[in-house]
């Protein structure tokens, strides 16, 4: 399963890229699901500490429903408008809350990932916004991709009419299929594990 993630707060470009990233893994025959921070209900980590091996986050919202797909997903796809230079804050929060699955495992461990990031700009600080997602990424131990050139999925608003970040973004989705069908991932497991 390959996973979308839209950090934005809102409906429109963000969500409109990880659909059209997410058509690309369909085509290529992966099940897709998505999380929208537009829709999801998600608290802060309070850095309770609570969440070792065995325990779960004590914090009861809608990331009990995230965990479960993050963990069955074999790739992931974030994608994030840029806020200030980097992700937004809803999509900080998920990332933080995602603490559990590292120290119970690193349970997303050799799971692909690739990034996506729309600005009001051409320059308009899209590869800070990648390279925060990435931080998330490798610290969970994931095998990160770009879209072949460069750091994966830019683009500028209105994200519809940008055909050349379009590409890039059709890239990365297709990039990350490839890495999925070179390791034989499938569901979240290795064949012959």
């Amino acid at each position: 399963m390959v996973l979308g993630i839209s950090g934005s707060p809102r409906r429109g470009d963000t969500e409109h890229i990880v659909e059209e990233a997410l058509r690309i893994a369909s085509e290529r025959g992966y099940h897709t699901e998505r999380v929208l921070c537009s829709e999801a209900k998600i608290g802060y980590c309070t850095g309770c500490g609570n969440c070792g091996p065995g325990q779960g986050c004590p914090i009861d919202d809608d990331m009990g429903s995230i965990f479960g797909l993050l963990k069955e997903a074999s790739g992931i796809i974030v994608a994030s408008p840029v806020y200030f230079g980097s992700v937004t804050g809803q999509l900080k929060v998920l990332f933080d809350r995602t603490l559990p699955l590292r120290r119970q495992g690193s349970l997303l461990r050799d799971k692909a990932g690739c990034a996506l990031c729309v600005g009001g700009f051409r320059n308009g600080g899209q590869e800070q916004a990648i390279a925060a997602i990435w931080a998330w990424m490798h610290i969970q131990g994931m095998i990160v991709v770009g879209d072949g050139s460069h750091f994966g999925g830019t683009l500028v608003r209105p994200a519809s009419q940008d055909s050349t970040g379009m590409e890039t973004v059709l890239a990365s989705a297709s990039k990350l299929c490839d890495l999925l069908d070179r390791t034989g991932r499938i569901g979240g497991c290795w064949y012959g594990d």
